[in-house]
């Protein structure tokens, strides 16, 4: 039997199984009856694996990490200063390249808080600080509520309110199900470690159920045939340069801060990514209602990008020697 070509040996799993995900919810997105039961589907996913951190996780461990305000302050800062600063470039675009609201759209995804569950399943596959991760991702969502609409208001000179449902939306899907995680840990928290494969079923399949639902919406609503597929392509790579920079910045600032292997992870990953889960209810608050479905399209993309790219970096980070 011949070998499979070096090239495709070397592919990423996990990658292959998110441009998998992509494929399926394009020809077969969950539509009609299945839309709510995905949505749901995804929200339990992500419920359980919270649950599951915190019971893996000794709560001296969790209270440990609160502690640590410098990685925190340092990874917010990238989120909420840097990452917009960065989204102004988009601006300096020309008309002729690309229109006005995905020019916005590419402002206004910077202006979002870290992702939730896919910063963390990533942290945990590339070995890093997971109890910090769990608590960046947790102060940056919950900040994002306040901090999101102040920032759309300054950078984007548009009105914004704060949707306290959001607000309740983030405690019970994370906060919620990571105490009674921590409740519960001194009975199943042997057990969660002693099978570890159910944890990282856990996080690959929700970051898939994400890809998933979250793809499937976009297509239903035909964002594809309502846009240029040549601004399609431009709007990719600006998402490809701004995750570019993002990244090897965020990267260098954690160096430059001389934290550990497992904390520059958590800088990595909760830093430079942003949350679609939080980015579109918030968008559906606060942008015009005729132009939201295009201004979101830079947030779709640099979504599944990100995801994408973060997993073979993460796998990659995996076997990196610790220090």
């Amino acid at each position: 039997m011949a070998t499979l070509p070096r090239w495709i040996r070397r592919l990423d799993g996990f990658l292959i199984l998110l441009v998998l995900t992509v494929v399926i919810a394009t020809l077969l997105p969950a539509r009609g009856s299945m839309a709510p039961i995905m949505d749901g589907a995804s929200t339990a996913g992500i419920f359980l694996l919270f649950f599951l951190y915190g019971a893996r996780l000794p709560t001296r461990e969790a209270i440990a990490a609160l502690k640590e305000w410098r990685l925190h302050g340092v990874t917010l800062a990238i989120t909420f200063l840097l990452f917009p600063l960065l989204g102004l470039l988009a601006l300096l675009i020309p008309d002729t390249l690309m229109h006005a609201d995905l020019r916005l759209g590419l402002l206004f995804l910077t202006l979002l808080p870290s992702t939730v569950q896919s910063s963390i399943a990533l942290t945990s596959l590339a070995g890093g600080n997971v109890p910090a991760a769990i608590c960046s991702a947790s102060f940056s969502n919950l900040l994002g509520v306040v901090v999101t609409p102040l920032l759309v208001t300054i950078y984007m000179h548009a009105d914004a309110g704060i949707n306290a449902s959001s607000v309740l939306n983030i405690v019970t899907q994370l906060l919620v199900p990571f105490v009674l995680g921590q409740l519960l840990q001194r009975w199943i928290g042997p057990f969660i470690k002693r099978h570890t494969i159910l944890t990282k079923i856990v996080d690959r399949g929700s970051i898939l159920l994400v890809v998933y639902t979250a793809f499937s919406h976009g297509v239903v609503a035909g964002i594809w045939s309502r846009t240029p597929w040549v601004q399609i392509v431009l709007v990719g790579v600006a998402c490809c340069v701004l995750l570019a920079l993002a990244l090897s910045i965020s990267a260098l600032i954690a160096r430059w801060c001389g934290f550990t292997l497992p904390d520059r992870i958590v800088v990595l990953f909760c830093g430079s990514k942003k949350s679609m889960a939080s980015g579109l209810p918030i968008a559906n608050v606060l942008l015009p209602a005729a132009s939201v479905s295009v201004m979101i399209l830079p947030l779709m993309l640099f979504h599944q990008i990100q995801l994408m790219v973060c997993a073979v970096i993460a796998r990659r980070l995996a076997k990196a020697p610790r220090d």
